[in-house]
């Protein structure tokens, strides 16, 4: 590697969660580098803080689900398009496709055949739906870098490179929060029971969930008149969404909105109500018990039933980590405000017993401390061996 040389490294993350895991790539490989490194691509507000220079905002590539894709289609190819021949005309020592496995892995393959060195970071869900997909790393990807420990066993069965790098939201969050402090810092008193509702950082995923939770938190009401409610929610927008469901759903119902504080919203919390996804991985590292809720649109569903496409049984990390039924999932057509409701106050009644909630305690801190890894540096230095193997 020339020292006189900076290294070239491109990387393309989508929405808010690859923004935050390309800024603690960038920021731990300027530990590594100092100087000696340029940083270009599709990034957000904390990749440009951590020294990118974006050539396209990420919020650009936030979809969710195959029938998302399918709509926004044309407009994501025309924008690969252009990625592709910048990227090709700049010829980075290596290129880091950042999760948004539907726009990455594309990209990946067209600069892998020029013989541009590729990682991908995040694992799309192989394991869980469409699995052929990882059959077709090989030819996209010179390396993975997994959050998950038991991703690379998986790739491993189709001769893809993969490497456990952890979870930097595991090395963030310590074993053990302050309840106490959340609850003071959000308004509430101790002894009150609270619950947080996260139905979702999309719009799709809050229209299609958040009329549910609202009505949940209204039946709880009903039984439990004391109870207050917290809802971080991603963005204004998404603020004015859920306050009217709030309103026309759960008027009986105390909710606090907050902006963004997902993680003190949970940590304040005796319960989480939370949509399938990374919430589920923070409120299992901040120790709360939750119910996961999970419902694809009508048409992604019809597709993935079609074509067989599902390979999993479980959908929540926590169940998935744990290899068992750590929390309680409730999946499409279950999601009625009643189940809701009913295993809510279930997991309330639950940890006021400290039998039971020692024993969750202790399976939540072996995932714990399995995904605490230094997840930014051991991906740095995966980046960094790939970028010697192109000199």
């Amino acid at each position: 590697m020339n020292a006189n040389a900076p290294l070239r490294i491109a990387l393309v993350a989508g929405e808010a969660s690859g923004d935050a895991l390309g800024a603690g790539l960038i920021s731990a490989m300027r530990e590594r580098l100092g100087d000696n490194a340029q940083f270009v691509g599709v990034a957000g507000t904390a990749m440009r803080q951590a020294g990118c220079e974006a050539w396209f905002d990420s919020s650009e590539l936030a979809v969710m689900g195959l029938a998302e894709v399918i709509s926004h289609l044309p407009r994501l190819l025309i924008l690969r398009r252009r990625l592709y021949k910048r990227l090709a005309a700049y010829e980075p020592d290596v290129f880091v496709g950042i999760d948004a496995p539907d726009f990455n892995l594309g990209l990946e393959r067209k600069l892998h055949s020029r013989g541009i060195t590729t990682a991908h970071y995040v694992s799309p869900s192989v394991w869980a739906w469409r699995p052929q997909r990882a059959a077709r790393m090989a030819a996209s990807a010179d390396q993975v870098l997994c959050l998950l420990p038991f991703e690379p066993d998986f790739y491993a069965n189709y001769g893809v490179p993969a490497d456990f790098v952890g979870h930097p939201l595991a090395d963030r969050i310590p074993l053990r929060t302050d309840p106490v402090a959340a609850r003071a810092a959000l308004g509430f008193a101790n002894d009150t029971e609270v619950v947080a509702l996260l139905p979702g950082s999309r719009a799709g995923e809050l229209h299609r969930l958040g009329v549910d939770f609202a009505a949940a938190a209204e039946l709880l009401v009903k039984k439990r008149p004391a109870i207050r409610f917290v809802a971080p929610m991603a963005s204004p927008a998404l603020s004015e969404v859920f306050a009217a469901q709030v309103a026309a759903h759960a008027p009986s119902a105390q909710v606090l909105l907050t902006d963004g504080q997902a993680q003190q919203a949970i940590a304040a919390a005796d319960a989480v109500l939370v949509a399938s996804g990374t919430a589920t991985l923070e409120a299992l590292l901040l120790k709360r018990p939750m119910v996961v809720a999970y419902r694809l649109s009508q048409a992604t569903r019809v597709v993935l039933e079609k074509f067989k496409l599902l390979n999993t049984d479980r959908f929540a990390l926590p169940n998935l980590l744990s290899g068992k039924t750590l929390v309680p999932e409730v999946l499409q057509d279950d999601i009625r405000p009643e189940r809701l409701a009913q295993e809510l106050e279930t997991l309330l009644e639950a940890v006021g017993r400290n039998g039971w909630m020692a024993d969750w305690l202790a399976e939540c801190d072996a995932i714990h401390t399995t995904l605490r890894r230094d997840a930014n540096m051991r991906a740095a230095d995966a980046v960094l061996r790939l970028c010697e193997r192109s000199q």
